[in-house]
């Protein structure tokens, strides 16, 4: 499997392993011959994609809170990683305005914490952070945002995730400093994807589980924001950047320690109108209803990326276009409808499908 001799064997701590995006990253691990030790809450359903691939089996599994500084601390020394995803987090816009201040928490000191424990790890280490494409100051104008563009973020979750990248930024500056690099050892990078769907994912205000729930009941697809422009990709593109990130910082940490953005090519990027129909149809039947909302939360109703920079420095590109990764997110979702029993074959047969 691809990056096999880069991870094969080699210990993986993984935080937000048993997430949406967490589960998938576990799987292709495991599939690579890697040790993983992940740190998470629990899943929040029996439906979750790292129950039904039976998780608990891949890896070790660390039910705690990122917020638990000692913790987080304990368990990386514990493990003494050779690679680090930080995927933990607090992930929901809609949910940052009801719990603004753990979503800040979460997202800024847990990213702290694990930073933080990487201070005394005494061996050669690689860390990837993973934030979002909502990291920018988003003016909603229609050029993609490149990796060094504002920061900011008008909801917590969009601000809480900017914090982040400067907390990040701090730490690589003051204790990880590339100048220093023979004394830590350590080799950082920042990476912000858009937005990922993919089997697996029930969370709640998401399109894709939201399409999947509605089309398994026979019941309409509603959809708040029909012209909201997003830089839709499927779950595997962007751990697909990880692992090779990964990958390319093992060869040259100096040359690709930094921020890279991970999304569709730009005519990708489509509405949410456009990606419900593309669903509705490969899944063969289904009807939208747009209701005018009043009193919602505010949502970025244009967002764009600019992957330059991973294409040209790194050599990534995206595999599939958005019909496919909307074909293949809904592939998912209609045989565990039918057959879930075989749906963690069916998620390993889409790993390797995609790798080939």
């Amino acid at each position: 499997m691809k990056y096999e001799q880069t991870y094969k064997g080699k210990k993986v701590f993984l935080t937000g392993h048993t997430g949406f995006k967490g589960a998938w990253m576990l799987y292709w691990l495991y599939h690579m011959g890697a040790h993983v030790k992940g740190y998470a809450l629990a899943p929040e359903t029996p439906d979750d994609l790292y129950n039904v691939i039976k998780g608990d089996t891949l890896c070790e599994s660390v039910i705690a809170e990122i917020r638990d500084r000692e913790r987080v601390k304990k368990e990386i020394l514990a493990f003494e990683p050779d690679f680090v995803f930080h995927l933990a987090a607090q992930p929901l816009v809609r949910l940052s305005y009801e719990i603004p201040i753990d979503t800040f928490e979460i997202n800024a000191i847990g990213t702290a914490n694990v930073l933080d424990a990487l201070r005394f790890l005494e061996k050669p280490c690689i860390a990837v952070m993973i934030t979002t494409d909502k990291v920018y100051e988003n003016k909603e104008w229609v050029y993609p945002y490149r990796e060094n563009d504002r920061l900011g973020g008008y909801d917590p979750y969009s601000a809480s995730k900017a914090c982040a990248e400067i907390v990040i930024d701090s730490y690589c500056k003051s204790f990880f400093n590339l100048k220093e690099f023979d004394k830590h050892q350590k080799a950082i990078a920042i990476t912000r994807a858009g937005n990922v769907i993919g089997g697996g994912d029930w969370s709640k205000d998401r399109i894709i589980p939201d399409i999947a729930r509605a089309l398994q009941k026979k019941e309409d697809v509603i959809i708040r924001n029909p012209n909201a422009v997003r830089p839709w990709q499927h779950v595997l593109e962007p751990i697909d950047g990880y692992l090779y990130l990964g990958k390319k910082l093992v060869e040259n940490p100096f040359q690709y320690a930094g921020a890279y953005n991970f999304g569709p090519l730009l005519e990708d990027t489509i509405t949410v109108k456009e990606l419900a129909q593309i669903a509705i149809q490969h899944w063969g039947e289904g009807r939208i209803q747009t209701p005018q909302l009043s009193g919602q939360p505010h949502e970025a109703g244009l967002l764009k990326l600019d992957i330059s920079k991973a294409m040209t420095l790194l050599g990534w590109k995206p595999k599939l276009n958005s019909a496919q990764a909307i074909a293949m997110a809904i592939d998912w979702y209609k045989f565990y409808s039918e057959k879930p029993t075989e749906i963690a074959h069916f998620t390993k047969n889409q790993i390797e499908i995609f790798v080939s």
